[in-house]
């Protein structure tokens, strides 16, 4: 294993590349011309797309050194579920936060290059429900869906990781996962199922992401628990896991 300063390295690569590419996409590039009858962007699949691609190209890179979690809700998964030290969980946190930070501060300042820019019309890429959910969405409805996509998630996480699992395809399946969960949890929150992402961007969104924030901390911490403690009942244990 490497040193945790390594470790930490990595991460902060990753996730700070998660919430450029991934947020990136979603501020620069969803819709780039909106002023003729047929507006030219990259959608929400662009979107989702980007940060399933964000995810699996640097599995690939740094996953190696760090695991590839880029995401305090996996980093407590793979705890729960026995696969992460729990001596390690907040180093990691501190640093997949402070990436998305910079990740967000670094698109805040290419995005305010454009005399077009909104910042308070387009929400910045945040998260959230009722009035600030893409289509409207309660409180509610997007608790379930951070909740059960983050579960989904860390379910793959566990299985593609498994010593059971085909060998080199772990990022491939972790990635088209996200890409399925932002396709689904678009509209409904514009999805998280990472308190770093959401994090990353709150502050640069205003109007009202702040104060909704917790729900995108609260929730996948939650589904991210659950599926690590149910993984092993509902799949069996992995053979190579230490007791």
């Amino acid at each position: 294993m490497a040193p945790l300063s390594k470790r930490l390295g990595a991460e902060f690569l990753g996730t700070f590349w998660l919430v450029f590419a991934g947020c990136g996409s979603a501020v620069l590039a969803a819709t780039a011309i909106t002023d003729s009858d047929f507006p030219v962007g990259i959608g929400y699949l662009g979107v989702a797309l980007a940060f399933g691609l964000a995810v699996t190209t640097m599995a690939y890179a740094v996953g190696a050194v760090s695991g590839g979690h880029f995401n305090p809700a996996v980093t407590l998964g793979l705890a729960v579920a026995g696969r992460f030290a729990w001596k390690d969980v907040l180093p990691y946190w501190c640093i997949q936060i402070v990436a998305g930070l910079v990740g967000g501060g670094v698109l805040y300042a290419i995005a305010s290059g454009s005399d077009s820019f909104d910042v308070a019309a387009n929400g910045f890429a945040a998260n959230g429900y009722g009035a600030h959910s893409p289509h409207g969405y309660s409180m509610a409805a997007g608790f379930i869906c951070e909740l059960v996509m983050t579960a989904i998630f860390l379910i793959v996480i566990l299985g593609s990781t498994d010593s059971r699992a085909p060998k080199g395809f772990a990022p491939l399946a972790i990635g088209s996962t996200l890409t399925l969960i932002l396709l689904v949890s678009i509209p409904v929150t514009n999805a998280s199922v990472n308190p770093a992402r959401s994090i990353a961007v709150a502050f640069e969104a205003g109007n009202g992401a702040l104060g909704q924030l917790w729900l995108f901390i609260v929730a996948p911490l939650l589904g991210a628990a659950i599926a690590g403690f149910s993984y092993a009942f509902l799949l069996g244990k992995d053979p190579e896991q230490n007791a």
